[in-house]
């Protein structure tokens, strides 16, 4: 879809939006409301996430296979090495941007909201952070200047790209899940600096911001900007990562075929409780605040016993149903999904050429 035909069919609507639920108007971050982000719910979608090899584009039947089935969330995880390069950060691709075009038409058009993330950005990654010329959070002062730099220049590009698209269709996530840090002083500089960049491009735009901690900590100093800020529902490592190799093995509770609820390798019980307590809990003191939250990013790979993942999947999701938290799956198709999970342990259905594992997706559905 090419730019120019974009912009006509979605880009200057105005700022309603029909969910099922009604029509509703989402504040802006920057519109000295406090901003509103609904409990969404959908999957993460990664055709740009890997950022080299062939060019993949969205896919049409991912979005109409979301609103057939009742969810209404899109988040895009991209990293920034697909339209530009890690040896020239302000070179852009308009092509690769006119995708992105489309996976926000194909939102529209099946009323899903989308949600732009930086999963690479310059100078940091979660994954392969050392593959980047410098470090946006330790490094020299010079060197994650000029990482800040060109994560602003990102920005501003989406920002002025997209800006006329109301709230209730599109939101903008920073980073995503930043590294553990001992305090939060260098992430709300980096917030602060991003969040000034979109604003002077669009200063309305909903954006959100993961908790720092690789998204599982909130973070208080960026209350005042108002915005999103995204949690994440992996604890414990050793039910939703089970044997996944790019996990620290200091991250694992125990190395044993996972139950739930789990004992670690130190006697320590992971239940529902203990959930509540870690992963709803600190972030409900943020909710106080006026901050709304949501689960970026939540799932189990297919090396944890389907019934296990199944029941602290169900746990989970009563808690987030419970704290009024919407979510999003890693990933819609795929080994953490619903769709072509290579489990060894599910009787798969056969759903438009793909396995669907049926008894997940009603989990899904029923929260």
């Amino acid at each position: 879809m090419k730019r120019r035909d974009f912009m006509k069919t979605g880009g200057l609507a105005g700022a309603l939006a029909f969910s099922g639920e009604g029509i509703r108007v989402l504040a802006g971050s920057g519109s000295g409301r406090k901003p509103v982000f609904p409990a969404y719910r959908g999957f993460n979608l990664l055709a740009k996430f890997g950022g080299r090899g062939p060019r993949r584009k969205f896919e049409e039947e991912d979005f109409e296979i979301m609103a057939e089935w009742g969810f209404d969330f899109a988040r895009l995880p991209m990293s920034y090495w697909t339209w530009s390069s890690r040896d020239d950060w302000y070179t852009i691709d308009e092509e690769i941007l006119e995708d992105i075009d489309e996976a926000v038409e194909f939102g529209r058009q099946y009323n899903i909201h989308v949600n732009l993330n930086f999963h690479r950005v310059p100078g940091y990654c979660i994954n392969g952070r050392e593959l980047e010329p410098a470090d946006l959070f330790e490094d020299t002062p010079e060197n994650m200047q000029k990482a800040l730099d060109a994560a602003v220049h990102h920005w501003k590009v989406f920002a002025r790209r997209y800006k006329g698209i109301p709230n209730s269709r599109l939101s903008f996530d920073l980073i995503n899940e930043p590294p553990s840090m001992e305090d939060e002083t260098r992430y709300v500089a980096v917030v602060r600096a991003l969040v000034r960049g979109i604003r002077e491009e669009d200063p309305d735009r909903l954006i959100v911001a993961d908790g720092k901690d690789v998204g599982r900590t909130p973070v208080f100093g960026i209350v005042d900007l108002g915005l999103v800020q995204s949690t994440r529902g992996y604890d414990p490592m050793s039910v939703s990562h089970h044997t996944a190799t790019w996990v620290p093995e200091d991250a694992f509770q125990t190395f044993a075929v996972p139950t739930w609820p789990l004992r670690g390798d130190d006697g320590k019980v992971w239940d529902k409780p203990v959930l509540r307590e870690k992963l709803i809990d600190p972030w409900k003191k943020l909710e106080q605040k006026g901050v709304p939250v949501h689960v970026g990013e939540w799932g189990c790979y297919n090396r944890t016993p389907h019934e296990v993942a199944l029941s602290w999947m169900r746990d989970l999701l009563s808690l987030w149903k419970d704290a009024g938290w919407g979510h999003a799956m890693w990933n819609l198709r795929g080994d953490f999904g619903v769709l072509n999970s290579n489990r060894e342990d599910v009787k798969y259905e056969d759903y438009r050429g793909h396995k669907l594992d049926r008894k997940m997706l009603e989990l899904l559905k029923e929260f």
